[in-house]
């Protein structure tokens, strides 16, 4: 049954929400995961592939607006939290959520009580049936989840499920329970490949709460990298048009009013649009619209981290041009490690295909289906080995890095670190395996060639250049050999794993 639309978020509310800064999920401000299900058939929207043209005049986004607002939705969510007095009187905490990085968590004399949370954010119709495409962060901890369509002057909500969920591209799939009586207006799909630079676009939306609004701006980037997961980038596009808390999930529009991207995020000053918004292009979700119908994406993973390779090291790594991706690190149990695959190592073909960098490694990766054996081209000290790497499924809940800490003393210039040696004691804390000799990072300084190339506190340097070493002194002469503007290569053991890194000296 429908209920009646209650009362949209305050004006406190809003100013509230102005005081988070930084890079805002331009909706709700409560996260976390869940999802799955048996993936069923289901035919995406189709996508108009004709090359975009013709003029635009006075009229152009008006008649978009008039005609594509009808499809876009208001989303409205509640979801239950612990809290408590701390969150209005600071505190440290808060996870991925800028709302509560902001306030704080309850400290441990305060007895935490769950309240409920309400939210909003935008989706839009894709299919007649019921089917709302909206992001994952608008309703991933949602208990209940309401739809108002536009134009309702009874004001009614709708509610609505969860069909399936994908941290990775920020989208989710919803499904009416209750209908409304009349036919559903629904999107048009373009093609976001040929999206560029300049390309006017609308996004609709509900900022705020503010109901349906429409901002026009450009395209202003694509292959923007974004980091909707812990460690993984996914490629977005940029646009000034208005984006701001409440846009989430919205659809942004090419000049023929058709979907080419969700609106996902901003990058913000006090909360509001500074012209840097975000939205992942449509292509990208629409391929996997049956997965999100049956309730779970399945993708491919075969246990490395990886790093691109630098134009000044590609002949040191024993490669005839720049590409491929460099191995630093292989966890153990994984299916790279159980194929022979060793930090240091760069893959240069999967499958039979050439890899150009790392983005294009993870792009064959995580579409290649779970259990099947990929042959991987590696070039290891100057020769190629191939090696069968059996894929298996990517468990993105549990992609997660630890890191360690440990104390100071000085040594080398050109790279900004510090190393001091590894007693047995030093060991035992940093928890690497019994027997591991070598130099422990002890210190980064903030901007250094050691700090962008990955290189932390706590790491142990087992070896440069391949030559092992020992000790901080015999590891501070090896990089003392190396020329300036050269690159370095460190095999170090973080933890329970051994991490590849390449670290060019200034």
């Amino acid at each position: 049954m429908s209920t009646r639309r209650a009362t949209l978020f305050s004006a406190g509310l809003i100013a509230v929400t102005s005081l988070v800064i930084g890079l805002v999920i331009a909706s709700r401000f409560d996260m976390a995961p869940t999802s799955a299900a048996q993936t069923q058939t289901f035919s995406p929207p189709p996508m108009n592939s004709e090359p975009l043209g013709g003029p635009i005049d006075a009229g152009t986004f008006r008649e978009i607006a008039k005609s594509q607002t009808d499809m876009v939705v208001n989303i409205r969510t509640e979801s239950k939290r612990e809290t408590s007095l701390n969150d209005f009187f600071g505190g440290g905490g808060g996870g991925n959520d800028p709302f509560r990085r902001f306030f704080g968590q309850p400290t441990p004399d305060q007895e935490p009580r769950e309240e409920t949370v309400q939210a909003a954010g935008t989706g839009f119709v894709i299919d007649s049936s019921g089917l709302i495409l909206t992001n994952n962060h608008v309703v991933e901890d949602a208990t209940k989840i309401e739809i108002d369509f536009f134009g309702d002057e009874e004001g009614n909500y709708y509610e609505a499920k969860i069909l399936g969920r994908d941290p990775l591209t920020d989208s989710a799939l919803l499904e009416l329970i209750e209908h409304p009586d009349q036919e559903l207006p629904v999107a048009r799909f373009g093609d976001s490949n040929q999206m560029a630079p300049g390309d006017w676009v609308m996004a609709i939306g509900n900022p705020f709460g503010l109901g349906h609004t429409v901002t026009v701006g450009v395209i202003s980037a694509i292959g923007r990298p974004f980091y909707p997961v812990r460690g993984r980038s996914q490629e977005v596009l940029q646009t000034d048009a208005a984006i701001n808390p409440g846009n989430s999930g919205g659809p942004l529009l090419n000049v023929r009013g058709e979907v080419v991207g969700i609106n996902t995020a901003i990058v913000s000053d006090r909360s509001a649009n500074v012209g840097i918004g975000f939205a992942i292009p449509s292509n990208l979700v629409r391929e996997l619209l049956s997965e999100l119908r049956g309730g779970k994406v399945t993708r491919g993973r075969i246990g490395v981290q990886i790093m691109d390779v630098e134009e000044e090291s590609y002949r040191d790594l024993g490669l005839s041009e720049r590409m491929g991706a460099i191995v630093s690190s292989v966890p153990e149990g994984g299916p790279a490690s159980a194929a022979g695959m060793q930090p240091g190592d760069v893959i240069v073909r999967y499958n039979g295909e050439p890899v150009t960098n790392t983005r294009d490694l993870q792009s064959r990766v995580v579409v290649t289906r779970p259990g099947t054996t990929v042959p991987v081209v590696v070039v290891r000290a100057g020769e190629e080995v191939t090696l069968n790497v059996t894929v298996e499924e990517l468990d993105l809940d549990n992609e997660a890095g630890t890191e360690v800490t440990a104390s100071p003393d000085e040594l080398s210039e050109g790279f900004g670190m510090t190393l001091q040696d590894l007693t047995p004691q030093t060991a035992a804390s940093l928890r690497v395996p019994a027997g591991t000799q070598g130099a422990v990072v002890s210190d980064v300084q903030r901007g250094s060639a050691a700090e962008s190339s990955g290189v932390q506190p706590g790491d142990v340097v087992l070896s440069v250049n391949r030559v092992d070493v020992t000790n901080a002194a015999t590891a501070v002469r090896e990089l003392n050999g190396v020329e300036s503007g050269r690159t370095a290569f460190l095999l170090v053991q973080r933890g329970a794993t051994r991490v590849f890194l390449q670290v060019r000296k200034e």
